[in-house]
């Protein structure tokens, strides 16, 4: 275990206790009512224990009590960061910050003191250590921010000396987290490689519940192994890590019972069973979490190579308003105020001769549309650190005039990372998509972006988030005769709904 190199502990301020009265004591007097004052507070404590000569004992109980009391209001805090806008706003960024330390630090306190004990002593403190290094990257992915490397090394540093000891099995409770129930070293560092196999930033935030949900209640069907037992249903660990694994770590996770739950909670959802009734939640519909299983299943499977990606630079419109200008080249509700009265014109007309074409009243005007320009590179997107730029919040609605005409599209994946820049990807629509247009339900004269989108199998509708349609109801869109039926949602958006499209007719 010499390439398991934890950070130096900080030795510069002794703790304000050394036993559990004072322990108690002092966070009885601490800021109860200012979270992120308390937070800070529990954080120097946990790092003034790791860094102090107490015994392990004494130690491993002062950190359990700092634990206990961080955890409520660590999941407290989580509604300050899950999946906002990006880049945060600064008080976001400081409830991240404050939660992402506190776990970073919690981990690296138990793993330490871990490393200098016995199994039968030291399994207990690992299981807290896994615990809290899944949380502080679990808080990344809530966030949407980018995960550092440390965290993996840290992980894998508990994979090996849990593996080297003989705990990676035995099964504990963590006091913190009860609801989980009773589990083993293993299934915690599988169910944090797991959900990072996922590409994480990619969900929505119900998503992320339900596959965090799903895959926490499945963890215990993983087993890490030395070499693979099947080549199908194993996830290589080096692909999940900058550097391979070192050799007394497993290298491979045998996911075959997980993936088996999968397809048999795929067969409840498609016979009718709720997701509540199969215990995933009540945060997607049948048909959403169908979609998320799928997709679950998809990333669990071995990936082929990548397909070629095309560098350079990408002028992205956002929103299904910009979106639509794009594809037909005029503005969907221009102002009236932008008009030029045609008696205007007809006097330009009488003086002069002539009028300039773009000025005419009925003449169409390019639209001026605000666009961002993004770096493309090996299929990700980058948009540098734009302290006052536009915030974004995936997966929405995009659209680019690429070299073979606009193209609509969705930003997805997106992450902040370290420096502040934006990074995710984008999955364009094949097939034919056109613009239109329609008046909302809830009634006005301003009238709302659709697009029909035609991949030679299923035709699709896409419209905005806030326009108030409904599953099975009519919708009539202009330059058509006959209303179309809305079918079941195939995708939801921050700022746009997709339903299934039934051919133009009665609706009856």
């Amino acid at each position: 275990m010499d390439w398991l190199k934890l950070p130096e502990p900080d030795r510069r301020v002794a703790p304000a206790f050394t036993d559990s009265a004072g322990a108690r004591a002092w966070i009885a007097s601490q800021p109860q009512a200012q979270p992120l004052a308390m937070l800070a507070a529990l954080d120097a404590q946990v790092r003034a224990v790791d860094g102090a000569d107490l015994p392990p004992d004494s130690a491993g109980e002062l950190l359990g009590i700092l634990r206990a009391t961080a955890v409520p209001l660590l999941a407290a805090s989580e509604t300050r960061y899950l999946r906002k806008a990006l880049p945060l706003l600064p008080d976001d960024q400081r409830a991240f910050e404050a939660a992402r330390q506190l776990w970073r630090d919690l981990g690296i306190a138990h793993l330490r003191l871990a490393a200098e004990l016995p199994g039968e002593h030291a399994a207990p403190l690992l299981h807290r250590a896994a615990g809290s290094l899944r949380m502080a990257q679990y808080v990344h992915f809530q966030a949407a921010q980018a995960c550092p490397a440390e965290l993996d090394h840290l992980l894998l540093g508990i994979l090996g000396l849990a593996g080297r000891l003989g705990v990676l099995d035995v099964t504990l409770t963590d006091p913190d987290f009860l609801p989980i129930g009773p589990g083993h070293i293993g299934g915690l560092l599988a169910w944090a490689l797991l959900l990072r196999r996922i590409d994480p930033y990619r969900l929505s935030a119900p998503q992320l519940v339900v596959a965090n949900r799903a895959i926490r209640r499945w963890r215990e069907l993983c087993e890490f192994q030395a070499a693979p037992s099947s080549r199908v249903d194993v996830v290589e660990l080096a692909a999940l890590f900058p550097e391979p694994p070192p050799e007394d770590v497993p290298g491979y996770l045998e996911i075959h019972r997980l993936r088996r739950k999968i397809r048999q909670r795929l067969a409840a959802l498609e016979a009718g069973d709720t997701p509540e009734s199969l215990k995933l939640g009540r945060e997607l519909s049948g048909a959403a979490c169908i979609r998320l299983l799928h997709d679950l299943d998809r990333a669990f499977r071995p990936s082929g190579p990548a397909t070629p990606a095309v560098d350079g630079e990408l002028e992205l419109v956002f929103g299904c308003d910009d979106a639509y200008a794009l594809f037909a080249g005029r503005e969907l509700n221009r102002p009236a105020s932008e008009t030029r009265p045609s008696a205007i014109a007809h006097q330009r007309m009488a003086i002069f001769g002539f009028d300039r074409p773009s000025e005419l009243p009925d003449a169409a005007r390019k639209p001026q549309l605000a666009t961002e320009r993004w770096l493309q590179r090996g299929g990700e997107l980058h948009r540098p650190a734009m302290p006052a730029g536009p915030r974004r919040l995936s997966p929405c609605l995009v659209a680019a005039t690429l070299p073979d005409g606009a193209a609509l599209g969705v930003l997805q994946g997106l992450h902040c990372d370290a420096g502040g820049a934006l990074r995710g990807n984008v999955r364009w629509y094949p097939g034919r998509i056109r613009a239109a247009a329609f008046l909302p339900p809830s009634g006005g004269t301003q009238r709302a972006a659709a697009f029909v989108i035609d991949d030679g199998k299923q035709a699709s509708l896409l419209v905005p988030a806030s326009a108030g349609t409904r599953i099975d109801s009519p919708l009539r869109l202009e330059e058509e005769t006959a209303p179309r039926r809305l079918g079941e949602v195939l995708e939801r958006g921050a700022d746009f709904v997709r339903y299934a499209l039934e051919a133009s007719g009665d609706a009856g």
